[in-house]
């Protein structure tokens, strides 16, 4: 809700009032009411502990969230021993899922997913040019960029820097000199908008043309406003939109209508709450397991449209990943619609 992914954390609050809103219209789940509780983590690992036990104590059935990857891989733990399902809209880190919680469940791709993408494209358009890839030292920072380092090692693409920075800097001058004498043509950052952003602005405006592969954290409204005017023609490798789907279409109109554009992982916040009353109601029941079964059993109709879990988690149904490009006027859309020269 707040620090560096407030801008994510309204995405999320205005998803799910709505989604509960919705569901207490229809009755609540159950036959009972639904509550929403708030919480902040502020992208932190021990604000999200806090978090996670207020939320135990609270007597919640049901998390979604959180959005960093840090925060929730703590916080599942927690939910898991008190008995409460997770389901996070966006965190990527292949951690969470992996480390095998029975509990949680994720409706956004995985890192290593999305760090293929970014590798295939680095390979197919730049294996010529010097690439730098950039990390911020975090659980998702890093874990995105070694897997684009990874698969660029596969496909035999030499990297000419590998560096990993500080994140929460005001001033990344020395980063962008190094990238700059080491010749860099083309960076990617494994880390969050502010320091992506700020990188890519300081170097353009000592008129040092560096491209930039944008990562999905990206995917916020003040982006382009920290990265300035050269940030147009950018790809950015982000959550696919489910804003065309049939079955999002009114959802979509109600959230526009009242004024608020449902980018990013707005409709995957909403997703988390619909998956988590189906799964319910198709048991009759709030009791972890057998919800957890049926989260694994089933299909569930939903604003991204028809998804179900794998033994680990994860989404399945829809590709989860899509390449868009920023415009100059700060908004961003699929290659397909934009530019397609960088």
């Amino acid at each position: 809700m707040t620090g560096p992914a407030a801008w994510i954390g309204e995405q999320y609050l205005r998803a799910a009032e709505m989604a509960v809103e919705d569901l207490n219209s229809r009755g609540g789940v159950l036959g009972q009411r639904v509550e929403l509780i708030v919480g902040d983590d502020f992208c932190d690992r021990d604000q999200a502990a806090a978090v996670a036990r207020k939320l135990t104590s609270d007597g919640v059935v049901f998390v979604a969230g959180h959005f960093c990857s840090h925060s929730s891989i703590v916080a599942a733990q927690i939910y898991q021993e008190a008995g409460i399902l997770q389901v996070s809209p966006g965190s990527v880190s292949s951690k969470l899922t992996d480390e095998g919680r029975p509990n949680v469940f994720r409706l956004c791709g995985r890192d290593d997913q999305q760090g293929t993408k970014v590798a295939n494209h680095l390979a197919n358009q730049w294996a010529s040019k010097r690439i730098a890839i950039l990390d911020d030292g975090t659980t998702f920072g890093a874990g995105l960029a070694n897997a684009v380092r990874r698969r660029l090692d596969e496909l035999g693409v030499r990297v000419a820097l590998d560096y990993t920075f500080s994140p929460g800097a005001s001033d990344y001058s020395a980063l962008v000199s190094k990238m700059q004498s080491t010749g860099i043509d083309i960076f990617f950052v494994g880390g969050l908008h502010p320091e992506t952003g700020l990188i890519f602005r300081q170097a353009h405006d000592r008129g040092y043309d560096v491209r930039l592969v944008a990562p999905s954290s990206s995917a916020t409204g003040d982006f382009p406003m920290i990265a300035g005017r050269g940030v147009e023609g950018t790809f950015m490798a982000a959550a696919t939109d489910a804003r065309a789907n049939p079955g999002a279409a009114e959802v979509v109109a109600r959230f526009r209508a009242h004024g608020y554009e449902p980018v990013g992982f707005t409709l995957y916040a909403y997703a988390a709450v619909q998956v988590w009353a189906r799964a319910v109601e198709e048991v009759g029941s709030l009791d972890l397991a057998a919800v957890v079964k049926a989260m694994h059993g089933s299909r569930f109709d939903t604003v991204l449209g028809k998804i179900g879990f794998n033994e680990k988690g994860d989404v399945t149904g829809f590709e989860p990943w899509q390449w868009y490009v920023w415009r100059a006027e700060g908004t961003y859309v699929p290659v397909e619609q934009g530019i397609t020269n960088k």
